[in-house]
């Protein structure tokens, strides 16, 4: 693996990942810097809103073309359903095991030539992949820095301090950024304080790609692969 790699979960499902990657991956291009992503799990597919999807919106900050070939090696594990990956393959009557999707992420990591390379999880850190293992699984056998995109709702901050814990027990570098996407959401910057009060790391609010990149660019556990 010769890129700089960064996983990117959340706190949740509809959080911002797919938002945050996307002006990740522009921003990085804009600098004329090589890039990549991997979505390896994808539920809630709709073949007919494609670019819509969290794939294509993906493929589209690439500035590759939303067709079939470039789906499949975007997100090859795609199931229509809008349920956690466990239970959306169960409903399409289909196997799916943390083993295949640790194995496709490891065979994009390896094969990749970009200077930087994303992958992005499904829905919240510990959503199930299988009947045994969760999302966390998948990040801990990468075993590459973490970029945990937080919702500045009510209620974030609990959901933020579990995400962390379950992430830091296994050893992962994580990094917080603080989605800030509610204009009736809670003042920001005690939001801000308490996170960073509790929680081991960097913990910086996401306004744009190019502040957020500016600030992983430093993060040793990043910038140091």
């Amino acid at each position: 693996m010769t890129a700089r790699a960064l996983f990117v979960t959340a706190t949740g499902t509809d959080v911002g990942k797919t938002h945050v990657s996307c002006a990740l991956l522009s921003h990085w291009r804009g600098q004329g810097r090589a890039v990549d992503a991997l979505k390896p799990v994808l539920s809630g597919f709709a073949p007919d809103e494609a670019a819509d999807t969290d794939a294509g919106r993906l493929l589209q900050a690439l500035g590759r073309p939303v067709d079939g070939p470039h789906l499949d090696a975007m997100s090859p594990h795609r199931f229509g359903p809008p349920l956690s990956p466990d239970q959306a393959a169960r409903a399409e009557g289909r196997a799916l095991t943390a083993e295949a999707v640790i194995a496709t992420a490891r065979a994009f990591l390896q094969r990749t030539a970009a200077e930087v390379a994303l992958v992005e999880g499904v829905g919240g850190a510990m959503v199930p992949i299988d009947e045994h293992h969760t999302v966390l699984d998948v990040i801990d056998a990468l075993s590459v820095p973490v970029l945990l995109v937080a919702d500045d709702g009510l209620g974030t901050l609990s959901h933020t301090l579990c995400a962390h814990r379950a992430l830091t027990a296994r050893g992962l570098a994580v990094f917080t950024a603080l989605n800030l996407r509610h204009a009736d959401a809670p003042d920001p910057a005690a939001q801000l304080r308490s996170l960073r009060a509790h929680l081991a790391g960097p913990v910086e609010p996401y306004e744009d790609g190019a502040r957020l990149a500016a600030a992983l660019d430093v993060w040793p556990a990043f910038s140091s692969r």
